[in-house]
């Protein structure tokens, strides 16, 4: 998701001074002259795009200070940069003290101002990780701390939602590396057993001969080697979930163990004389079709039904494209905090190829991508160069190994903000003439810069015939943007039939 920087100023001149150099930066940004505006659009459902605050100590009605007093009631997360005329000790200390992230003097270098907002934000970022890492170990992991744009794994959510209010035996479908673990966690995180045990068993990598034991204990001496009593995977997630991993592994003796659990509610220790009872919520995951391993008879189909009641089947990352581009930027953030690496992103056309893999590893596959990515990158923006393993695709796509095209200290050479996209279109390779866009309205002033944006995206979508792939690279932009303009601005795409 791409960052968006408010910016509270009374200065008009200021403002637009400001605004330039954060979208020259790759940032959308949105501009205020009065602090109450600023409140109340940060309190409605549009405030949680803003990702950082630019904000003028000195401003009528509401000044900074106040701005920022009222920020730490509803928004304390939310990094703000404080500029102002008047660059006293006693005023940087009380900024800060009120939760100023950093602060400048104005007029200030367009520099100083990037490097600050790049650095609020992958703070912002690392201490997201932290807590989000903090709530899985707590396991109150939730649905909103996965990433999900796609209307399938929307879907998905859902489900988990409806099924995380009752204790219903849940199986998670879907090939190795989709999630099925952190969406486990998820519904966990959802449920009434939230802050309770959450336990992971991988059962494909169990020692045949000890399966019994891990899973319910064993009393001591019960077989050579037991030297004292163990409380098996089961009773240690008593009060709270267990998940099991690549469930249809098991080997048939511990399946029948496994139906009395789920039939009974309890366990029996290898040696025991007495069942244990445990108040468990088995979540259970395969990459398997399980239907053909009951029908092959490697599957007990009594368990099967059990472990059956609510399935949710997660989909692989190829037939999610969508989730890509955001995924990418997720990682990107992640590993630039993690690895102190300043990447702003990935150039347009490295980013179609990245989309149109297939990813049989799925999202830890692209995620282990990125990360090789940012750490070989020599440059601000990821390149074809910096995916070694992707370099058929990026040959076959007709994009050129080496370095990349010249760069301004902003941003990629090929990307253009929205002035840039308004000011005229004219396509080379068609026979066409160029169209002119209307700049005035009827009364003969400059049209809204947003007009002239969308007439231009219209007419781009038009001109290729709703290849949305070169419309992107024509404009300049990203095939995410473009698909978040058109979505923003309610245009309408026709597909050449």
């Amino acid at each position: 998701m791409q960052h968006t920087v408010l910016i509270v100023d009374d200065d008009p001149v200021q403002c637009r001074l400001m605004q330039g150099v954060c979208e020259r930066a790759g940032y959308c940004v949105v501009t205020m002259q009065d602090g109450q505006l600023a409140i109340d659009l940060l309190r409605s459902s549009d405030g949680d795009r803003v990702g950082v605050v630019m904000l003028d100590l000195l401003m009528p009605n509401l000044s900074g200070m106040e701005l920022l007093e009222e920020l730490k009631r509803f928004r304390p997360e939310l990094p703000v940069i404080v500029l102002t005329g008047q660059g006293g000790v006693d005023t940087v200390v009380k900024a800060m003290q009120a939760g100023a992230a950093d602060f400048f003097v104005k007029p200030a270098s367009p520099e100083r101002v990037v490097v600050s907002l790049r650095h609020v934000l992958d703070v912002k970022h690392l201490r997201g990780e932290v807590k989000r890492l903090q709530r899985r170990h707590d396991g109150g992991l939730a649905f909103n701390d996965l990433l999900e744009s796609s209307p399938s794994l929307a879907a998905c959510a859902k489900m988990g939602e409806k099924a995380a209010s009752s204790t219903i035996p849940i199986l998670i479908t879907g090939e190795s590396g989709v999630g099925k673990e952190m969406f486990a966690r998820a519904i966990q995180g959802c449920s009434a057993r939230s802050g309770g045990p959450f336990v992971t068993v991988n059962c494909g990598a169990l020692p045949e001969n000890l399966v019994e034991s891990i899973l319910f204990g064993h009393e001591k001496g019960a077989f050579t080697g037991a030297t004292s009593k163990h409380a098996g995977k089961f009773q240690e997630a008593h009060g709270g979930t267990i998940f099991l991993d690549e469930v249809g592994e098991l080997p048939l003796e511990a399946q029948v163990k496994l139906l009395r659990v789920l039939q009974e509610g309890e366990v029996d220790p290898v040696g025991a004389k007495r069942p244990v009872k445990v108040d468990v919520r088995v979540i259970s995951a395969t990459n398997r079709n399980l239907e053909t391993e009951v029908a092959s008879g490697s599957f007990r189909e009594d368990l099967f039904y059990r472990l059956n009641v609510f399935p949710i089947h997660l989909p692989p990352l190829r037939e999610r494209k969508a989730d890509i581009p955001e995924l990418i930027k997720h990682f990107i953030s992640k590993y630039n905090a993690e690895e102190n690496r300043e990447v702003r992103g990935v150039r347009h056309e490295v980013l179609e190829v990245l989309v149109d893999q297939d990813w049989p590893g799925n999202v830890r596959q692209l995620e282990n991508t990125i990360f090789r990515a940012v750490v070989l990158s020599a440059g601000k923006w990821l390149c074809a160069d910096d995916f070694p393993l992707l370099a058929d695709a990026f040959e076959e796509a007709g994009i050129a190994s080496g370095p990349p095209p010249a760069m301004d200290h902003d941003g990629p050479a090929n990307t253009v903000d929205g002035e840039t996209a308004a000011l005229a279109y004219y396509d080379h390779d068609h026979d066409a003439a160029p169209v002119p866009l209307p700049f005035l309205d009827g009364d003969g002033h400059i049209r809204p810069l947003a007009d002239i944006e969308r007439d231009l995206i219209e007419m781009a979508i038009d001109l290729y015939k709703g290849q949305m792939s070169e419309v992107a690279r024509r404009l300049g932009i990203g095939r995410s943007t473009l698909y978040r303009k058109v979505q923003e601005q309610n245009i309408e795409v026709k597909r050449a039939s």
